[in-house]
């Protein structure tokens, strides 16, 4: 395809979708999308086409971390909620989204919206589809309410009970498959947000201490951001930091998360 003149800069257009006779091949079922799913499509393919997207991947050691959390859970109340690593995690991001505030900001036209609340969406797997239930102010909550807001969230998106409400406002989103598997993916950025955390399943992998190899658990944390506001070096260093607050929790530190 040749490119004139009048045609530099606009973006190209797209071949129209491929219309197969499926029947032809073989049998087939054809099955309806739910309204859900064709509202899925339509955001992401927009955010994907619209948001040009790079992603960092990093990983952070989370040993003495899971260390502390299942002592606590051991030793707590049958009736608390169980701390997981994602509510440390959200914890975490709290902090370094008030000192990296550029990733917690809204593209609005050509203004960048720098917002002053913490509102983090949780990407959840649902049978309808993903869904993003929002926890609101994550900076005032120590991790025990963040684990028990989190838990509550899902369960309700599950149920298919979310309103519009508990779904909106998000300021930046987390995306877990802990539970699934993998060691790193792109999840897609929500817009108007300018990022997303991707997070996989933390595994034991051999760590160079200086003087030998030690087995660490290792968090796997995959970042996608949003080029056009942020640069490659900030967004590792926002993992970075992230990383090394998870990776730093000793005993004493741990009345100032609960």
């Amino acid at each position: 395809m040749t490119t004139t003149e009048g045609d530099r800069g606009q973006l190209p257009s797209l071949e129209p979708w491929p219309r197969v006779d499926f029947e032809r091949f073989g049998p087939v079922e054809r099955t309806a999308l739910s309204r859900i799913r064709q509202r899925i499509i339509g955001r992401l393919t927009r955010n994907w086409v619209w948001i040009p997207h790079v992603t960092h991947h990093d990983r952070a050691d989370i040993t003495t971390l899971e260390r502390l959390r299942r002592s606590i859970n051991e030793r707590a109340d049958p009736s608390e909620p169980k701390l997981t690593v994602l509510a440390f995690l959200l914890s975490a991001l709290a902090v370094v989204l008030r000192e990296y505030p550029q990733f917690n900001a809204a593209l609005d036209g050509n203004q960048l919206v720098l917002r002053r609340y913490y509102h983090i969406g949780i990407a959840t797997d649902t049978r309808a589809g993903l869904l993003v239930p929002v926890l609101r102010d994550v900076d005032r909550r120590g991790v025990r309410e963040i684990a028990t807001e989190v838990t509550a969230l899902a369960e309700t998106a599950r149920q298919g009970k979310l309103t519009p409400t508990q779904m909106a406002g998000g300021t930046f989103t987390v995306s877990s498959l802990g539970a699934l598997g993998g060691f790193a993916f792109t999840p897609i950025i929500n817009a108007p947000e300018v990022a997303i955390l991707g997070v996989t399943r933390a595994e034991i992998a051999p760590v160079w201490n200086g003087s030998e190899f030690v087995p660490r658990l290792m968090l796997p944390l995959s970042l996608s951001y949003d080029h056009r506001v942020i640069d490659g070096a900030d967004a590792a260093r926002f993992v970075t930091r992230i990383a090394a607050l998870l990776s730093d929790v000793l005993p004493s530190d741990l009345d100032s998360y609960l």
